[in-house]
């Protein structure tokens, strides 16, 4: 499977997920497809610092439970075992006093 594929079951991906658990849902559905590689899938949670600090559920996004729940979601729509691996600045740090935003995050 490529990373269109994919992209293409994402919504139905995210369906199964909620199903089986609407918190795991509601920490991974702003993670964007970024990669897919040798059966290891990239999703960037960049743009989930866009808004004004950090939602309880971004943090949660890495937690061990809510990643295997994803990928048993990826695994009982298309068949295919993937390994999950995140990309995302967790620490979102605020624009400075010039308006720009600061290229410094960690995660």
């Amino acid at each position: 499977m490529d990373a269109a594929t994919l992209k293409s079951r994402w919504v139905e991906i995210l369906d199964e997920l909620e199903s089986v658990s609407r918190a795991a849902w509601l920490a991974m559905f702003d993670g964007r497809i970024q990669s897919l590689e040798d059966g290891v899938l990239t999703l960037d949670f960049s743009d989930a610092t866009k808004f004004a600090g950090v939602h309880e559920y971004e943090r949660d996004s890495r937690s061990a439970p809510f990643i295997a729940a994803l990928e048993a979601s990826i695994t009982a729509v298309t068949g295919e075992r993937l390994h999950i691996v995140l990309s995302h600045a967790l620490t979102h740090q605020p624009p400075t006093p010039d308006g720009t935003a600061s290229d410094e995050f960690s995660g």
